[in-house]
């Protein structure tokens, strides 16, 4: 430690530093030329290989129909032939100098900047998030500067040493560092495979829609766990010393978590059970549209009007719900008519049909059926009965239709439709003192008679 203050200690380290460099000289010098004949070289030999890497790889993306992560960083990987290429040869080039105990500093150098710039440019060309492009960068060149000042080694040995132990498990802040890059670049994979398995499952015509949902669900969560056990296994976590915190984190869902586990559970059971998939039609409470997609927490589903409601998978298990096209597209429709008692009855059923069935959206099989329902204060009470096979393209609408053009019917062969009436009766004047006597005489006989003991 007194060292470290000494003013004349660091002035002899300069002077054994210059005395090196004076003795080794020329040694320097040519080990310096050699590796920079080596790097030029081995541009030339890449530059040579270049193009029929490129051409080996637009080949393989032309002639296979590859899934679009794939294309993707095959494209990215197109331009860069030319420094993938020598960065392999840079790389065969230091472990021959390794091998040989020869010096290779200037090789090394070379390495980590091309090695740092390739990196940066396919992430730039993979990652469209800003910050993880950032910070993929920052990685990179920071690598890369520790390795050519050969303070690389210097500085995970500090990052090992600083470290706490909890319940036996030690955890520098290398471990940290680790499994952070561990666990971004597994996420990463995880999310590009889940990604495409997601394709291949959607475009399959053997599954239903809720098994596909279902399916890519279960995938991405198996896929994104197996991605945290191996980031922690790889920096030699043991997973068994998790046990407290699952234990903490059961109480933690039996406590404040109820909601959402419900949900998710009950999002589980909509997928297993089929009753609701992508596309249906339904009805819940006053909530009428289809159903967009399924989440863990929610169902998405898109009114007439255009308006998506998120309904927590928990309503749709506890509550009523009406699926419109739950076994087929097929709906039937009862419309309520009313005609006067003047009216020809049967003549308004003939109507009633004809405008069923010259409506686009109604069904012709099974027609249109009128029956009568019944007879009302004021109008005999008739209800049509008829069949569409697009409830997702509206009930109301096609009902409108309908109505109006029975309206046109009714008024054109004159079919009265009626609407509620009240008869009043009015006394003469001479009945009025009649009246009014025998009221009067009621009322002094209950004032007579005797009260009950």
């Amino acid at each position: 430690m007194e060292r470290i203050f000494d003013l004349d200690f660091y002035l002899s380290q300069l002077e054994a530093a210059r005395q090196w460099l004076a003795d080794n000289a020329v040694e320097l010098s040519i080990s310096a030329v050699a590796q920079v004949i080596v790097v030029v070289a081995a541009f030339l030999a890449a530059r040579l290989m270049a193009p029929r890497v490129r051409a080996a790889l637009v080949r393989v993306t032309q002639g296979r129909r590859l899934e679009v992560p794939l294309r993707q960083a095959a494209d990215a990987v197109v331009p860069l032939a030319l420094p993938v290429a020598w960065l392999v040869l840079l790389w065969v080039a230091v472990l021959i100098a390794r091998q040989g105990e020869l010096r290779h500093h200037l090789l090394t150098i070379a390495v980590s900047l091309l090695a740092a710039w390739v990196v940066i440019r396919l992430t730039a060309s993979l990652v469209r998030d800003p910050v993880w492009s950032r910070f993929v960068t920052l990685v990179a060149w920071t690598i890369a500067a520790l390795n050519i000042l050969k303070l690389l080694g210097p500085t995970t040995a500090l990052l090992d040493s600083v470290a706490i132990t909890l319940a036996g498990l030690r955890i520098s802040g290398l471990t940290v560092v680790q499994g952070m890059l561990s666990l971004a670049v597994l996420l990463w994979l995880a999310t590009v495979t889940s990604r495409m398995l997601e394709r291949r499952i959607t475009a399959s015509p053997k599954l239903t829609p809720s098994l596909q949902v279902l399916t890519v669900k279960l995938l991405k969560i198996v896929l994104v766990a197996l991605a945290i056990a191996a980031a922690l296994r790889t920096v030699g976590i043991d997973l068994t010393a998790f046990a407290v915190f699952t234990g903490a984190v059961g109480v933690g869902i039996g406590f404040g978590l109820q909601k959402p586990v419900a949900n998710f559970i009950s999002g589980l059971s909509i997928l297993i059970d089929k009753s609701i998939k992508p596309g249906d039609v339904i009805s819940v409470g006053d909530t009428y549209g289809w159903v967009n997609s399924l989440g863990a927490r929610y169902v998405s589903v898109i009114t007439r009007d255009s308006t998506e409601y998120l309904i927590p998978n928990e309503q749709l298990v506890a509550q009523q719900v009406v699926n419109w096209s739950y076994s087929n597209n097929e709906v039937r429709l009862k419309l309520p008519v009313g005609i006067a008692y003047g009216a020809d009855v049967r003549r308004a059923i003939t109507l009633c049909q004809e405008a069923a069935d010259e409506t686009p959206r109604v069904l012709k099989e099974p027609k249109p059926v009128c029956l009568v329902k019944g007879f009302g204060d004021s109008a005999v009470n008739l209800e049509l009965r008829l069949w569409i096979n697009d409830p997702r393209n509206g009930v109301s609408n096609v009902k409108s239709d309908v109505f109006l053009r029975l309206w046109d019917k009714f008024h054109e062969h004159g079919i009265e439709i009626p609407f509620p009436q009240r008869d009043l009766h009015l006394r003469t004047p001479s009945e009025l003192p009649l009246v009014l006597r025998r009221v009067a005489g009621a009322t002094q006989s209950a004032d007579l008679t005797p009260a009950m003991p």
